[in-house]
């Protein structure tokens, strides 16, 4: 099995923060080289491990705000 390579790109804030440490983190994140997309996931303290998260493209970012804004 191929390692996953990541990078995040720009952090763009923390949700939460467990007590061992693990940040849920909205980032800016290219994995395996391809174009970054927004990234909603577990973070380990050292960023060497990541739990299950989702990714959303521009287009699913945008609408999710618009979501979460509506009244």
């Amino acid at each position: 099995m191929s390692d996953i390579v990541f990078e995040i790109v720009k952090s763009l804030g923390v949700l939460s923060e467990s007590p061992k440490g693990w940040r849920k983190e909205v980032n800016l994140v290219s994995w395996n080289g391809r174009a970054p997309k927004i990234d909603i996931r577990e973070w380990a303290p050292d960023h060497e491990r990541a739990g299950k998260g989702i990714t959303l493209n521009e287009e699913e970012w945008e609408n999710l705000k618009k979501i979460m804004t509506e009244e």
